[in-house]
């Protein structure tokens, strides 16, 4: 059997930015600034300026990022909120922090993402928000939503947690519509050694109040013009993240070449069908979840082979017991329920080798 290929690999990423990593950690000790601080203000606007956005609201999570970004959107008890169920849970749960109302809406079956038609059907006079999630890398139809949303008034909140540079029609992700929320958790295309996230927009008034409400409502040192929140972002992960930013580029090339490769291996596989890429969208790959009616024979087929593989996600949120309460039925989302099913991801990162992807088709195809 040949050696095993990883799902994800963290420590062959470190390996080529090791030097770049102990000097940034380093001089956060030496300043001795260690939650928020000149390293996290200056990953605020790099990171701003990289997803072509005026602010950035530097976080401890993506989940936080979700949370305050709809905080500045002004939701709360009685709002609806429209996003979908085959998601990480941390969208659903974001809103349902804010006390508004979750409404759900079906994927597209070929992007995974939200389906605008059935969006502008779930609109109703309490809808305070629309949340679109670029899943696994390519962006939703924004222009579409945007469309649906602005003729109704509604901000648009992205869910760009798994869509670092992203791109919709040449723009990058993250602040095409009022606001926008990124992950930096390990494992994603830009992650932090341990959690992270960030607040963009285009709005001076919503990245104010983000940046009070991650700070306990503070507008100075003490002073605190509304009850907010300890999500501050802390220096370890700011200085990290600013290394690695300077990277997520050539990253995001080599990603997009192991899709490709991967799409060469596979076209016409009997086994899987391969994810598709829509016409307006830079996929960046974060995940490459192909779909096979046969998904458990599958898996253990390539984990004796020494392939490692995910599954993102088998129980679409409203199937899953602790969102229960949402009301939601089984056969209420069938594309998101035939996904979740079927979806199977296989190695990606930006160090995978040509040999080791030639293993995983191998073993898919053999």
């Amino acid at each position: 059997m040949h050696s095993t290929v990883p799902f994800v690999d963290l420590k062959a990423q470190l390996a080529t930015i090791r030097p770049e990593i102990d000097a940034a950690l380093a001089s956060v000790l030496d300043a001795a600034q260690f939650v928020l601080g000149d390293e996290v203000a200056q990953l605020e606007r790099e990171f701003a300026a990289y997803v072509e956005a005026g602010h950035g609201i530097a976080v401890n999570s993506g989940t936080s990022a979700l949370h305050l970004a709809l905080l500045a959107l002004g939701v709360g008890e009685g709002d609806e909120v429209i996003t979908v169920p085959h998601t990480f849970v941390a969208t659903v749960g974001a809103i349902l922090y804010t006390g508004a109302r979750v409404v759900l809406v079906d994927i597209d079956a070929r992007s995974f993402n939200m389906d605008p038609e059935r969006l502008a059907r779930a609109i109703t006079p309490r809808t305070k928000a629309i949340v679109p999630v670029h899943l696994y890398g390519q962006p939703a139809d924004m222009d579409a939503i945007l469309d649906i949303a602005r003729g109704h008034g509604i901000p648009v909140l992205e869910d760009a947690c798994q869509a670092h540079g992203a791109e919709y029609r040449g723009r990058r992700v993250g602040a095409l519509g009022e606001i926008g929320a990124f992950s930096f958790y390990p494992g994603k295309n830009l992650g932090a050694y341990g959690e992270g996230g960030m607040v963009v927009t285009n709005d001076a008034a919503l990245a104010r109040k983000a940046r009070m409400l991650r700070d306990f409502g503070q507008e100075a040192k003490y002073h605190h013009a509304f009850a907010g929140y300890n999500y501050r972002m802390e220096s370890f992960q700011g200085a990290i993240l600013r290394v690695k930013l300077r990277h997520l580029d050539a990253w995001t090339e080599a990603r997009r070449a192991h899709a490709r490769r991967y799409g060469e291996l596979l076209a016409g596989s009997a086994e899987v069908e391969i994810p598709v890429t829509m016409p307006w969208a830079r996929h960046v790959h974060h995940i490459y979840a192909v779909r096979t009616g046969e998904r458990d024979r599958l898996r253990a087929k390539l984990d004796g082979a020494g392939v490692q593989t995910g599954i993102h996600y088998p129980v679409p949120v409203h199937l899953q017991p602790a969102y229960a309460g949402m009301g939601y039925r089984p056969g209420d989302f069938p594309q998101s329920e035939k996904a979740a099913s079927e979806v199977l991801s296989l190695p990606m990162f930006a160090e995978l080798t040509d040999e080791q992807i030639d293993a995983v088709a191998a073993a898919l195809t053999r």
